[in-house]
C-alpha cells in the first residue's frame, strides 16, 4: 500500500509540474501564428506580433528548460504536414532570434567596458597632467578641463550601459532562451 501511495505522489507531482511548464494558446487557424502582412509560405513567413506577446505573456511565470508549447486547434482545421513546417519554422525563428539577442547584449557589456576603460584612462591622463604639467600654459589647464568632464561621461556611459541597458535585453532574451529548449505540439479540441 505504501508504494501504491508514493507512486501516486510522484505522479501528482509530475502532473503539477507538467502542467507548470506548459503554455497553451488557442488558434482559429494556422494564420493566427503569422503576420496578416507577410504573403510568404509558413516556413518563411513572420510570425505574428500578437502571437508572440501572448507566448512571452504566458511563458513569464514559467520555469525555463521544459516548457511545452501547446497550440489548440479544431480537429477540422489541422494538416500535419504544414504542422511540421510551422514546428519547424518557430524553432528557427526562436533559435535565430535568442542569438541576436546574445549577440547584442554581449556587445552592449563590450561596448560599456570599452566606454569605462576610455572613461578611466582619459581620467587618468588628466591626472597626470595636473600633477606634472598644472601651471605651464593655458593649453594644459584647457586640457584638463576637456579631459575630466570627457573621462567621467564616457565612465558613467559605460557603466550605464553594463548595467541598465544591458537589463532592457534581458527578459526577450529569457523568453527565447526558454523557447528554444521547449517543445511544440498542435493538440485537437
Amino acid at each position: 500500500m505504501k508504494e501504491s501511495d508514493d507512486n501516486i505522489d510522484i505522479q501528482e507531482q509530475e502532473h503539477k509540474l507538467l502542467q507548470m511548464s506548459e503554455i497553451s494558446l488557442w488558434l482559429d487557424n494556422y494564420d493566427d501564428i503569422f503576420s496578416d502582412f507577410d504573403p510568404r509560405p509558413f516556413s518563411q513567413r513572420a510570425l505574428s506580433e500578437d502571437f508572440l506577446e501572448e507566448a512571452k505573456r504566458a511563458s513569464r511565470d514559467k520555469v525555463s528548460g521544459a516548457i511545452e508549447l501547446k497550440l489548440l486547434l479544431a480537429e477540422k482545421s489541422r494538416d500535419k504536414s504544414i504542422e511540421k513546417t510551422i514546428k519547424k519554422r518557430l524553432g528557427e525563428h526562436f533559435k535565430r532570434h535568442h542569438d541576436l539577442l546574445e549577440k547584442e547584449k554581449t556587445g552592449t557589456i563590450k561596448k560599456g567596458v570599452l566606454f569605462g576603460g576610455i572613461g578611466i584612462m582619459l581620467m587618468l591622463l588628466a591626472v597626470f597632467i595636473v600633477v606634472n604639467y598644472a601651471q605651464e600654459s593655458i593649453l594644459t589647464a584647457f586640457l584638463i578641463i576637456l579631459l575630466e568632464p570627457s573621462g567621467w561621461y564616457f565612465l558613467w556611459s559605460g557603466l550605464d550601459m553594463i548595467v541598465f541597458k544591458s537589463k532592457t535585453i534581458s527578459p526577450d532574451l529569457v523568453f527565447y532562451e526558454k523557447m528554444t529548449t521547449s517543445s511544440v505540439e498542435f493538440v485537437s479540441y
